[in-house]
Order: C-alpha cells, then sequence, then structure tokens
C-alpha cells in the first residue's frame, strides 16, 4: 500500500477516514501474536484455559487483569470471547453504572437460555467503581451467568472488593521488555494490517521508540504510527508512491520527545516509587536515587512529600552516621517550601546526594523503637526518687531530688548515679552506636559512659 494512502484520512480522503489507530488495527487475534506475558499464557495456565474454553462452562472463572498500560489487558478480553465463540460485551466503568450492569446480566441470561452461549463481559478501568457498582457484579460472577474479564491498573488489593476478588481468578501482566515492543515495531511496520511495508525504520528511530514506549506496546506503536506522519510530510516531491518510505531518529524525535512517566500520585506507583527513592538512598546507590527523584518530579509530585521523605531517610538511615545530613535535609525542605519548582529539583538534588552518600547507621532509630516497645509491654518502673522534680511545696518531704548529684560539679562532667528506673537499670542496651563515619567517635565514648554510670 502507498504510505499516502494509509494517512489519507489527515488529508480529508472519505474512503479511508475511518480508519482506526495503528494499535487498534495491530491488536493480535490469536494467542500466537500476543507478544509478552508467556507466564500467564504458557498451556495449561488458567488464563489459556479460559481463552481455549477448556472445561466448558464448569472452567469458566472469571478473571482480573492487573497490569501497567499496554501490556495487552484488551486483547487478552477479546480473546477470552473470540476464542471460544462468546458473546463479547465491552463496558468502561469511567461511563457505566448499575443499570448498565444490569442490561447486560440480563443479555447474559437470554443468550444461556436461548442459545447456550456465554456473555463475556470486559469492563475496563474496574478501579473506577464503586463498592455499590462492584456489588452489581457478585451475582452474575457468582453464577457464571457471565465471565467477567475485569482491566485494572491499579492495585486490586486497595481497588476491588474482596468478595469480588474471592470469585475471580487475579492475573498480573508486566511490561513488556524491549526485545518484544521491538517485535511489535517490527511486526507492525510490515504486516498489511499496520504499515504494509509502504515504511522502513531505520535502527536509531527504532532504538528511540523501543525506548519512549517504556514496556508499553500500544505507546510503541502509537509512536510509530506518529512518526511514519512525520516521515510522510517530510517526504520529497516527487517520489515515487511505491518506494518505501524511510523513518529516521529525527523523525521518530520530533513526533515523540519526551517519554510519558508512568505515576499516579495517588496509587501504586505513588508508593512504589517514593518506596524505590527511599531504599536507593538507604543502599548508598546515589544514581538511582536521583533517578527516582526525577520520575517523582517529572510525574508532577509535590516537591514538599520528597522533601520530608529525604528528612525522615536523614535521621531513620543516616542518623548519627553524618549527623549533618539531617541539617542538609531540613534546610532543603524549608527552601523547596520559598522556592518551589523547577529550581526545587536542584536543592532536593543535593540533599539526596548528601543523603546516598553518607555513612549509614540506624542506631538512633533503632534505639527509640526498642525503648518505645518496652513502655509498651509496661516495662519501666518509678522514676528513681533522687531523680524527681523538687521544685514545689512538699517535695523534700517525700524525698524528691535527695542524693541527686549535679552533672556540672563533677571533673569531667559526669555523674554516677541510676538514671533509669529500677526494673531497666543494667538491663537495657537501646543504643548501640555502629563503627561507620562520626559514630565511630561516638561508640568509643558511649563505652567509657556507660562504665562511668555504673551501666556495666
Amino acid at each position: 500500500m502507498p504510505a499516502a494512502d494509509l494517512f489519507a484520512a489527515s488529508e480529508g480522503d472519505s474512503t479511508t477516514s475511518t480508519l482506526p489507530p495503528l494499535a487498534v488495527r495491530m491488536r493480535p487475534a490469536t494467542i500466537e501474536e500476543v507478544r509478552g506475558q508467556a507466564d500467564i499464557l504458557r498451556p495449561g495456565s488458567p488464563l489459556r484455559r479460559l481463552i481455549e474454553g477448556s472445561g466448558g462452562t464448569a472452567g469458566a472463572l472469571s478473571a482480573i487483569l492487573w497490569g501497567p498500560p499496554g501490556t495487552g489487558k484488551t486483547t487478552l478480553a477479546h480473546l477470552v470471547a473470540t476464542a471460544a465463540n462468546r458473546e463479547f460485551v465491552e463496558l468502561s466503568a469511567v461511563t457505566a453504572g448499575v443499570k448498565d450492569v444490569r442490561t447486560v446480566m440480563e443479555l447474559a441470561a437470554r443468550n444461556r437460555d436461548l442459545y447456550n452461549r456465554q456473555t463475556v463481559l470486559f469492563l475496563d478501568e474496574i478501579h473506577r467503581f464503586s463498592k455499590a457498582q462492584q456489588d452489581a457484579l457478585l451475582p452474575g460472577v457468582e453464577t457464571r451467568q457471565v465471565i467477567l474479564v475485569a482491566a485494572t491498573t491499579e492495585n486490586p488489593s486497595f481497588s476491588i472488593i474482596a468478595p469480588l476478588l474471592s470469585r475471580s481468578m487475579l492475573i498480573t501482566l508486566t511490561s513488556l521488555d524491549d526485545s518484544e515492543i521491538g517485535d511489535v515495531l517490527d511486526v507492525a511496520v510490515r504486516d498489511e494490517r499496520g504499515l504494509d511495508a509502504a515504511y522502513t525504520l531505520t535502527d536509531e528511530a527504532r532504538e528511540h521508540l523501543v525506548r519512549i514506549a517504556q514496556g508499553d506496546a500500544r505507546r510503541a506503536l502509537t509512536s510509530l504510527e506518529a512518526s511514519a506522519g512525520v516521515a510522510l510530510d517530510d517526504a520529497p516531491a516527487g517520489r515515487a508512491d511505491e518506494e518505501p518510505l524511510e523513518i529516521t531518529l529525527a523523525h521518530a524525535e520530533q513526533a515523540v520527545a519526551q517519554a510519558m512517566v508512568r505515576y499516579d500520585k495517588t496509587g501504586d506507583q505513588h508508593y512504589d516509587v517514593a518506596s524505590a527513592f527511599i531504599k536507593s538512598m538507604r543502599g548508598s546507590d546515589v544514581d538511582a536515587a536521583l533517578h527516582y527523584l526525577a520520575r517523582q518530579l517529572e510525574a508532577g509530585e509535590d516537591p514538599r512529600f520528597i522533601a520530608r521523605r529525604i528528612v525522615i531517610a536523614a535521621s531513620e538511615d543516616v542518623g548519627m552516621g553524618d549527623p549533618t545530613a539531617l541539617q542538609t535535609a531540613v534546610a532543603a525542605m524549608h527552601a523547596v517550601a520559598q522556592i518551589g519548582m523547577p529550581e526545587a529539583r536542584i536543592i532536593l538534588a543535593q540533599a539526596v546526594v548528601h543523603n546516598a552518600l553518607a555513612p549509614k547507621s540506624n542506631a538512633a532509630y533503632a534505639g527509640i523503637n526498642a525503648a518505645v516497645s518496652d513502655v509498651r509491654s509496661g516495662r519501666g518502673g518509678a522514676v528513681p526518687a533522687h531523680l524527681r522534680g523538687s521544685g514545689y511545696a512538699g517535695a523534700s518531704r517525700l524525698g524528691h531530688g535527695k542524693g541527686y548529684v549535679y552533672a556540672h560539679d563533677e571533673a569531667d562532667g559526669v555523674a554516677r548515679q541510676q538514671y533509669l528506673p529500677d526494673d531497666l537499670h543494667g538491663k537495657t542496651d537501646y543504643y548501640q552506636p555502629t563503627d561507620r563515619g562520626f559514630e565511630a567517635r561516638l561508640q568509643e565514648r558511649w563505652t567509657w559512659l556507660k562504665e562511668r554510670l555504673g551501666r556495666n
């Protein structure tokens, strides 16, 4: 097919103005055409059996497909319906309501009773359904009146009601790897449903489209289609119609200049990226920490949220290994609040680098946790009498403050006396300094202090 025919819709040709997007035209029609998801589609797997109709009606379990965009959730739903000649109904949780669900249930009952034919209900973005709307699905799923195939990009544990989860298979899809995305592009370039060999793709352009897709097959195909459009616009006058057009890196970069950051500030990605960010600082991988910082910022995360995470990490993970890390983090938090983006990224980066490179110690964090645990379990008796407040009338008659030694009166500034309650004295060791960074010096002093205090 001449290249121009593939984009005639944009030039007003009414004969091709309804040409579907490339991602729709290239949707796999068989299991063999599916790229990625080899594990969940292996022979004998629950999803494969559902698609192939193995086990008949008795084996037709509903399924929740959970995974990032562009991993094949809609494709697999279509395969569940078509491979076993089932009736297929598609709803979107964005626009559908309980009334629509009940209409589908009535249709499914009619198909089953009159034609002995199963109905597949594909519900996209099920996480957008309220609890009441999800409840409306239960009777049909319970009796297998319908085979529900629901798709979601959100963690089902948080977004789908437990009764529906318990009646369905939970199938986790993963992003495609680079080689699989490359295969998707190669097939689309030569397949008659796609660009039908009217274009060629340079290695540099292919690499750019693979990278920009980030494991999303739909995004890869959409980017390829946009790149082909740029190449067509850039084609020299007088070029032979049957001559394939070359899609170059320049065409691909012009069509898709920036990767879409996969991130939801209130969903699973928010917690996953934030977790990876904190763990990378803790693990001293400054490059990884900066990467996750960039992902949060590019996705529009509130820089003040990020700054607060850095402050916590500076105390929890760096602690007395480098006490100045907390100073840097607190200063960054205040500076970010005053300055804002985009310059705030520089301030945050400085604090991240300091945190990541600093010697690590969680001794203070572990110490307060151990102390809190003792308090909650009832340990810790009365405050020793010599430490009790004596600045009120009658305190001296109670013996409060009697025998207290003022530390500054001692030659070395340390008074040898009991500070812990009786049941903890000599039995606790909350703070255990490491031998890393600044804390190595504290370790030696704390050992001496415990001896001086009579704690050993």
